[in-house]
């Protein structure tokens, strides 16, 4: 099995490929220079591996949430790459990578999405993989989803940001938070490959940005 990932959801720009269980992975610092750097970063790890995008078995990408334009440049970097190779997409919830980078155990995974609200997603981790235990949605963090009572890791920019309203909101539940991650290529990687193994990809055409929000920013009046 073999993978191309792609991340461009939030201020970082990561490129991931799975060899048969294997991952090579590059990620920089891109600010608003996704578009600019993702294509260059695709080559240099092809060419780390001596693959060309004929020989992959498909292509994956984070599809969200996270920034609007960062996740339109994924879908549409994954949709062009695979157009081109004839090669099947799987999109991967931007919240469930930031799980799988936190590791095992349970995870509360919240990004932030700016006006004072977070993307947010709970999830534990059973042998075939991540259980949903509350489904992505955005929310402020005073009112972030209760989850059931237990030993559970915080991680992501929205508990980096909002820690103490996330603390308060889950009281004792929340043991640990884990700070400075945030979904990565490699991830989606290591969760698209399974996927891909049981035919879960889909035509390019088909492959869409999940936003969750509908608007990016505040009117006046609202500030």
């Amino acid at each position: 099995m073999k993978i191309l990932a792609l991340d461009t959801s939030t201020e970082y720009c990561s490129v991931a490929l799975f060899l048969n269980g294997e991952v090579i992975s590059h990620e920089i610092l891109a600010g608003q220079r996704h578009s600019e750097l993702i294509l260059p970063m695709v080559r240099q790890a092809l060419g780390e591996a001596g693959l060309t995008l004929t020989q992959l078995d498909g292509i994956a990408f984070g599809v969200g949430p996270g920034s609007f334009t960062g996740l339109r440049i994924a879908c549409g970097i994954a949709q062009g790459l695979a157009f081109g190779a004839d090669l099947p997409v799987v999109g991967i919830c931007t919240l469930e990578a930031l799980a799988q980078e936190g590791g095992g155990g349970r995870i509360i995974a919240a990004l932030d999405a700016r006006m004072s609200q977070i993307y947010h997603a709970a999830y534990e981790k059973e042998a075939h993989g991540w259980q949903l235990i509350a489904e992505p949605a955005l929310c402020s963090p005073e009112d972030a989803p209760l989850v059931p009572n237990g030993n559970w890791t915080g991680c992501g920019s929205g508990f980096d940001k909002y820690d103490q309203a996330l603390r308060a909101r889950y009281g004792g539940s929340v043991k640990r938070t884990i700070s400075g991650l945030r979904p990565h290529a490699r991830s989606i990687a290591q969760l698209a490959a399974p996927r891909f193994a049981m035919g879960g990809g889909i035509d390019p055409a088909d492959a869409m940005p999940c936003y969750i929000r509908n608007k990016v920013a505040l009117k006046e009046k609202e500030r």
